[in-house]
């Protein structure tokens, strides 16, 4: 990757650094002031942020193949600019129908601002480097808790859950977007990306929706986002199940974000020796034996930390590889709105996963919710052996499997 290449990675990684701890991290980090402040429920409060994913599932099949039309720029730009000022709006919520309303309009920019959209462009972008830029735009974005969460605490503290959102608003708006900016007009100068050309995105995607690798990449991806999903929400009640102390269980579930990060360092001083196919598998073995483990974690307490290594690892991985598998079995023309497609089964999951979890604690305990996270899980690995048994051809992307 060339010096100017590099730049442009680096300062859409910060970009999408403050887009994760302005809108996806702010929430959970204030919750606690925010309910003090609004004196809703938790259930009215995680409304809004759940209303978000679901209209981020409807809308990033739209906003990939504005992708490759051409609009990164103003997507990347622009939304966040919207983002910051549905945070500030939130602010002075009054009633719990303006909460949803403005978390609507945050479902809409997380769609075409976060992770897909910014993948979508490095990958038309960089070519054959796409995997090492997504790598590094995740190691820095992997650790935008690490901003969240103490900055909420302490603006939470000082200026009440509602009036703190006013300040990531800003880091939307002053931060987020310019960065964005610069990182695009640096990447554009050293693009490898072929024209755009109208309607080749559309087309593309019928075509990638023919075969049997969409649907098992999508499903692959919406297990282990569901998965992912239901476990995190509730991993302090799950360890706390297992006999962990809340202050033990607090400090392995804060191992689960910087696994991730070190899951992706391994990947990235690895990447010239390992397949993408080989480090999928690895992966989704890592994800389905962490929930085993947790699951075993009874008998010695320290299991919960071997599952938190192994979680975030697992996960922390699978992020950089699906923009990857996409391109390798489904091809790089039309990539926005094929990847933008595939998104909607994960983006789907995260909004889930909490209800799903909520049910089957109170169905059948935290054993139930453990034993549906491994189920998942191993079906995930299942259904990753049968992609990594399919040919790929060039950039076409076309997967052989036997049709």
């Amino acid at each position: 990757m060339t010096k100017h290449a590099g730049r442009a990675v680096w300062l859409l990684a910060l970009g999408q650094f403050l887009t994760y701890a302005g809108v996806y991290y702010s929430f959970a980090s204030l919750l606690p002031d925010l309910l003090s402040a609004t004196g809703w429920s938790k259930g009215q409060l995680a409304a809004g942020p759940t209303l978000a994913f679901l209209v981020a599932a409807l809308v990033t099949p739209l906003t990939g193949r504005l992708v490759d039309r051409g609009f990164a720029t103003r997507l990347l730009v622009g939304l966040p600019l919207v983002a910051g000022l549905a945070l500030i709006g939130l602010s002075v919520a009054g009633n719990p129908m303006i909460w949803l309303a403005l978390w609507g309009v945050i479902g809409v920019t997380q769609a075409g601002m976060m992770y897909e959209t910014c993948f979508a462009h490095l990958t038309r972008h960089t070519g054959a480097e796409a995997r090492a830029a997504i790598t590094r735009v995740t190691l820095v974005a992997g650790l935008a808790g690490t901003l969240s969460f103490p900055l909420g605490h302490w603006l939470g503290s000082a200026l009440g859950g509602q009036y703190a959102l006013v300040v990531f608003g800003a880091l939307m708006i002053f931060g987020a977007a310019p960065v964005n900016l610069l990182g695009l007009r640096s990447l554009q100068a050293v693009s490898v990306a072929a024209p755009s050309r109208v309607g080749e995105g559309g087309g593309r995607l019928g075509r990638a929706m023919r075969k049997p690798a969409f649907w098992v990449i999508a499903a692959l991806f919406g297990l282990v986002m569901l998965n992912h999903s239901l476990i995190l929400t509730f991993v302090l009640i799950l360890m706390g199940g297992k006999g962990a102390s809340p202050a033990t269980a607090a400090l392995a579930a804060a191992c689960i974000g910087p696994a991730q990060v070190v899951g992706r360092i391994i990947l990235m001083m690895n990447e010239a020796r390992m397949t993408n196919g080989r480090a999928t598998i690895i992966a989704l073995v890592m994800v389905a034996l962490a929930a085993l483990v947790l699951n075993s974690a009874g008998g010695w307490v320290g299991l919960i930390f071997v599952f938190a290594v192994m979680q975030g690892a697992g996960v922390g991985i699978l992020s950089i590889l699906r923009p990857v598998l996409v391109v390798e079995y489904l091809g790089r023309r039309g990539f926005g709105a094929i990847s933008g497609a595939i998104a909607v089964a994960p983006t789907l999951a995260q909004a889930l996963g909490p209800s799903l979890g909520a049910w089957l604690i109170a169905w059948g305990g935290e054993t139930a919710a453990l034993v549906a996270a491994t189920a998942m899980a191993f079906v995930g690995v299942v259904l990753g052996l049968l992609l990594a048994s399919w040919r790929v051809r060039g950039d076409d992307g076309l997967a052989d499997d036997g049709r």
